[in-house]
């Protein structure tokens, strides 16, 4: 059901890949309005069918009031906000508050932050963790950090974008380092899952078998259970890729240089991603981990091809 009431915010959108185009998705079908850019503008093409305004430079969604940023990495996210052709290049016209949801280092973030600041725009740091499929089933989850007032305006919409609950942690960018640490647990217990799939595996026990066993005890989560069809069916058709864990692995060790925090197990787990994309595992999902574990483990995969859930609704 549409709510009148979030039409009294006007939206800009930037960034239509597959994780934009889910989220802006969701915005939509409640009834905001939402202004697009998006480098390619065919990508941003199906949000127009949904009735979405498509632009041709993020300087258009300058007089917008809240503008979401899903982009790559930090060049982007710079060039997007501060570029010559940013949402803050137009004279008298930026957002009160830009939301961004782009992994990037605390330092780059900060950057950005600044020149935002003598425009009079809030920067509000928004990672998210999820993927398209996740979006879909309402289960994405969101943190941000920033000015308390800045979350306060963008809460109604962020609801929206992260069905499965939205934490606030204080000001500046604080929540780029909790989404840094939430990918290095990512990669731990991805490896983990590897290694003992395998040594089950060995031992006579199916990966079905074991991960139904794991999933209902007091070890399985959301994201055992998302992860199952990958390890069982060797479906690693990419939601993330090793090379997008091992750029947040590196700057997970930033941090922990800086804070002085040792690192022993998160060290381990990033060497193996290393040469996950060494062995040429590129354009798949970084559950191809169990393909090098088994290899390493002198064992030939099969998919069981079992009916086996992801925990978001269907079986695969």
């Amino acid at each position: 059901m549409q709510d009148g009431r979030l039409n009294d915010k006007r939206l800009g959108w930037v960034g239509a890949g597959r994780m934009g185009l889910a989220l802006a998705t969701r915005l939509i079908e409640q009834g905001c309005d939402v202004a697009v850019y998006n480098r390619t503008r065919a990508k941003a093409e199906p949000l127009a069918e949904l009735g979405a305004t498509i632009v041709d430079s993020p300087a258009e969604l300058g007089d917008r009031d809240i503008v979401f940023t899903v982009l790559a990495g930090p060049t982007d996210f710079k060039q997007v906000v501060a570029g010559p052709d940013g949402l803050l290049s137009a004279d008298g016209h930026h957002p009160a508050v830009i939301v961004d949801t782009t992994t990037i280092s605390a330092e780059a973030s900060a950057v950005v932050r600044a020149e935002a600041e003598q425009r009079g725009t809030a920067l509000l740091a928004a990672p998210v963790s999820g993927n398209p499929k996740v979006v879909k089933a309402g289960r994405l989850t969101m943190v941000t950090s920033g000015p308390q007032e800045a979350h306060e305006l963008a809460l109604p919409y962020l609801e929206i974008l992260a069905g499965g609950g939205v934490t606030y942690v204080g000001g500046g960018e604080r929540a780029r380092l909790v989404k840094v640490c939430h990918n290095l647990l990512l990669g731990i217990v991805a490896q983990s899952l590897a290694e003992i799939l395998v040594l089950g595996e060995k031992g006579g026990i199916s990966r079905a078998d074991m991960m139904e066993f794991l999933n209902n005890s007091v070890l399985g989560s959301t994201f055992t259970r998302y992860k199952t069809p990958a390890y069982v069916n060797l479906d690693f058709a990419p939601t993330f890729t090793p090379a997008l864990l091992l750029k947040d692995f590196d700057l997970g060790y930033d941090a922990a240089r800086e804070l002085e925090v040792p690192m022993p197990v998160a060290t381990a787990a990033q060497q193996v991603v290393q040469a996950l994309i060494g062995h040429g595992y590129t354009d798949v999902d970084f559950a191809a981990l169990i393909e090098l574990q088994a290899r390493a483990s002198g064992l030939e995969l099969q998919s069981e091809s079992a009916p086996v859930s992801d925990g978001l609704g269907r079986a695969a």
